[in-house]
């Protein structure tokens, strides 16, 4: 739906209108008597262990990196053919089997 400014300012409240909103404050309504509890499963606290783990692991294992690009300097690095087009079908597959 397209809105258009038709330059029309928007009615602006009688001196006799009230308009009740809610009042803004930083803290959040609490229910009296609310003493619930809640548990986590096994696996929430598992994914909780995997996502401290990978914050701690770097993006790039910079070593490695190192390593390939003295290998490429020394024109000692070689590409298995083979292994990468292994690598881009399991990758296919991987996807087509989420999609399924």
């Amino acid at each position: 739906m397209k809105i258009e400014n038709t330059g029309k300012p928007a009615a602006a409240a009688t001196s006799g209108e009230v308009r009740n909103r809610p009042a803004k404050s930083g803290a959040e309504t609490t229910v009296a008597g609310a003493s619930e509890k809640v548990e986590l499963s096994s696996m929430a606290s598992t994914m909780q262990k995997a996502e401290a783990a990978m914050a701690q692991t770097p993006e790039v294992d910079q070593k490695r990196v190192d390593e390939i690009r003295q290998a490429i300097t020394d024109g000692q690095f070689k590409v298995d053919a083979n292994r990468v087009a292994d690598g881009l079908i399991a990758s296919v597959r991987e996807m087509l089997g989420r999609q399924g």
